[in-house]
């Protein structure tokens, strides 16, 4: 069984850390959030007023505190479910990616609403500007290592492991000048024990899925929308996994979010209470090894932006 969200704490999969795992504001088309859950004076801002006044909006910001390195997404992680019913949380993986990104950022700023980021690193540092444009457009951004090894792999050490999942967040951070969030998603679903623990003591928090769009198995546009309609009436609501990397996701998309909008779903924007601490070492090396020229950091809130009501 889903226990509430007003009785969840954070740290539950590898550290017993106390404090709340989310909080939550209202956004645009609100919905009352219960009041356990609330958050204290943050309201989202929003880059100007939505242009579509059908758009599906965003029902409400939910607030993550990563301390202890909570997981979300009932495929792996069962604890914590902060979703009601017919609300759903966007997440892309894979980018940035030329055209591909961009026809995302576009199919989400038309329907007003917003989704998860969670970019590799070596696509950050090959595309910076698409990755400045997902963050300009208010989205958030968490990472997916930094070259979408299989972390389960045997040849991997410990080591190489953590590298892939810390040169991942500091090419990000290189990318767009700041911090990005504490959010990771690890590749092809895979979750070694250890690293699982070591997110947990990095207070980052991991990204499953409530369901797989199986996008990378489609080879069209209707086969991405019917796998995910199907399976999201099937739960009625959840976080729902797809790939901006690749085009008939970006071509599905735009027909997806007008099925979730005549289903009566509504989408939920997760945001972190903080950004992630990079370590030096693996910032210093993205920019020596790559040969990459130093970019001048900026404000966070310059960089992921909430929403207003």
């Amino acid at each position: 069984m889903r226990i509430a969200a007003g009785l969840i704490f954070a740290g539950v999969v590898s550290l017993c850390a106390s404090g709340t795992a989310w909080s939550q504001t209202p956004a645009t088309r609100g919905v009352t959030a219960p009041q356990a859950a609330l958050s204290r004076g943050r309201p989202g801002a929003r880059k100007g007023p939505c242009a579509n006044p059908n758009a599906l909006g965003i029902a409400r910001v939910v607030e993550i505190d990563t301390t202890g390195g909570p997981g979300f997404g009932f495929e792996h992680f069962k604890q914590l479910d902060f979703l009601r019913d017919k609300e759903v949380v966007l997440t892309f993986d894979d980018g940035p990616w030329p055209l591909n990104t961009p026809s995302v950022l576009k199919t989400l700023a038309d329907e007003c609403t917003t989704g998860i980021f969670f970019s590799i690193g070596k696509h950050a540092t090959y595309y910076p500007e698409i990755l400045k444009q997902v963050a300009a457009a208010g989205h958030t951004i968490g990472t997916h290592t930094w070259s979408h090894a299989t972390l389960t792999n045997k040849k991997l050490t410990e080591q190489q492991r953590k590298e892939e999942i810390e040169k991942g967040f500091s090419a990000v951070k290189w990318a767009l000048g700041a911090s990005p969030a504490p959010f990771f998603r690890f590749p092809a679903l895979q979750h070694p024990p250890e690293m699982v623990t070591y997110l947990g003591t990095r207070n980052i928090a991991m990204f499953s899925c409530d369901l797989d769009s199986f996008d990378f198995k489609a080879s069209k546009p209707q086969q991405v929308i019917d796998v995910t309609m199907k399976k999201l009436d099937k739960l009625g609501k959840g976080i729902i996994l797809m790939h901006d990397f690749h085009k008939h996701t970006a071509e599905a998309l735009p027909e997806l979010l007008r099925k979730l909008k005549d289903g009566g779903y509504k989408v939920v924007q997760m945001k972190a209470k903080a950004p992630v601490q990079t370590i030096a070492q693996y910032d210093e090396e993205i920019v020596k090894d790559i040969k990459l020229p130093t970019v001048s950091s900026r404000p966070v809130s310059s960089v992921v932006q909430t929403i207003s009501e």
